[in-house]
């Protein structure tokens, strides 16, 4: 059965923040200089010799004190990447227009704000428990980032984390399509965070897929990639309400169960989520200029994402 065609939505308003830059003129400015974000590890709590993207400013970035209880280094760099691009006030015009409880907020991420849950165990007291300025239980669970979005941007309406690795951020667009499309919301903030931790490096490099030097994706000599950290957002409306915006116009989903880690040798859940991008955005492939691809293997199937923007 053929998927129903996409309700195209606009994206009026969006930034990133990376080991590139903050905001969108600081990656412009980096990628016209061809400068990379990577740098050799320096954050791990034990030797890693590899290339790591870190967000500077993160550790000199404070939370309003109204929202001190969500304090912890992911929640800090989500803070960061919202001060970028004029973004936390666009979202208040949307709430002002829209109201509070009609906006969603999806937002993927892998590991949330598990850095701060290592932390405290590297910190248990004479009993065992966790320190006191650690016993903040919000901080510790999967729901952590969109929980502290949710507060800085004062939003109500339907509030989703999504952790599918590394197709995250890219699903939450599918599930704010469905949402707005379903008159359940007039608007969604999407978006994704992730910062460098030790779950993060280590479990990678126990797959064996971190390189010890700065990662070359093209290179048919490559011999594994380097982890970076990085906080998007972006604000999606209804088409008419601005014509001349991007507009996110399809995505596919799809799932090949093949293997834990492993996509399938033929690229079969790749095919099957392009196609069925194509089909919701009513486009054939000969149309689309670009492609790129959210992949992830979750511990039951392999998921894919594709998502297509004018």
């Amino acid at each position: 059965m053929m998927p129903m065609l996409t309700t195209p939505l606009a994206v009026t308003a969006y930034t990133a923040t990376s080991a590139l830059g903050h905001g969108l003129a600081g990656h412009f400015y980096a990628l016209a200089q061809g400068r990379s974000g990577l740098r050799p590890n320096d954050i791990s709590s034990a030797p890693l010799a590899c290339w790591i993207g870190r967000v500077d400013g993160v550790e000199n970035t404070s939370l309003p004190a109204s929202l001190a209880y969500w304090d912890c280094r992911n929640n800090r760099l989500a803070w960061l990447g919202l001060q970028q691009d004029g973004f936390i006030d666009k979202v208040r015009v949307a709430r002002e227009r829209y109201g509070a409880a009609r906006i969603a907020l999806l937002l993927g991420t892998s590991t949330a704000s598990i850095g701060a849950t290592e932390e405290a165990y590297r910190r248990l007291d004479a009993d065992g428990g966790l320190p006191d300025d650690m016993l903040r239980p919000a901080i510790h669970a999967p729901n952590s980032l969109s929980g502290f979005v949710a507060a800085a941007l004062e939003l109500t309406g339907p509030c989703l984390t999504v952790s599918t690795a590394c197709s995250s951020s890219a699903k939450v667009f599918a599930s704010a399509e469905r949402l707005i499309r379903l008159g359940l919301v007039d608007a969604a903030v999407v978006g994704g965070v992730d910062t460098l931790c030790d779950s993060v490096l280590f479990g990678f490099n126990a797959l064996e897929l971190v390189s010890a030097a700065p990662c070359r994706p093209f290179d048919a000599e490559r011999d594994g990639i380097s982890i970076g950290e990085a906080a998007g957002f972006a604000l999606l409306e209804r088409a008419e309400v601005a014509p001349d915006a991007p507009q996110l116009l399809g995505y596919g989903e799809a799932s090949d169960a093949h293997h834990m880690s492993t996509p399938h040798p033929e690229g079969l859940g790749a095919e099957l989520a392009l196609r069925e991008a194509l089909a919701r955005a009513g486009l054939e492939a000969a149309q689309v200029d670009y492609i790129n691809l959210h992949g992830t293997a979750s511990q039951k199937n392999d998921e894919v994402e594709a998502a297509l923007v004018n």
